[in-house]
């Protein structure tokens, strides 16, 4: 179950993500209202040694709480793609059949190795997990 019981309840948690996660250096993260019940948070979070999170979630509320109905989740240092989440479904990799349809893109051969994300749901909140992440992995 969602936490979040409206879009604005998710504004206040993607507004206030600079101040529950210190190591996020500045933050262009909008949300932005797409119709009655459709929304879009896109934007990049910006850590220190020049990594940053491009985000895309396409949200809705139909439903009367909130759900990632998709999104695009981009690492990169300086220009170079270090890897991507995405929740595009692939019924035919018996691979990524346990956590269908979250999956990360790795090197090598970013585009097509591709592994389970058992961190990433479309019921709660990704950007915790991913912040985490990024601080664990390029911490100094």
């Amino acid at each position: 179950m969602s936490p979040f019981q409206s879009l604005r309840d998710y504004e206040l948690f993607v507004y206030t993500l600079p101040q529950q996660f210190p190591s996020i250096v500045s933050s262009t993260l909008t949300v932005i209202r797409r119709g009655k019940y459709l929304a879009e948070a896109t934007g990049e979070l910006f850590f220190p040694v020049e990594i940053r999170l491009t985000v895309y979630e396409r949200l809705t509320w139909d439903t009367g709480v909130i759900v990632i109905e998709g999104y695009s989740y981009e690492v990169w240092r300086g220009s170079e793609k270090l890897y991507w989440y995405d929740s595009q479904p692939h019924p035919g990799d018996v691979v990524l059949a346990a956590t269908d349809p979250h999956h990360k893109h790795i090197p090598p051969d970013i585009k097509h190795h591709r592994v389970t994300a058992p961190g990433l749901s479309l019921v709660q909140p990704n950007l915790p997990f991913l912040i985490e992440e990024i601080n664990q992995m390029y911490a100094k």
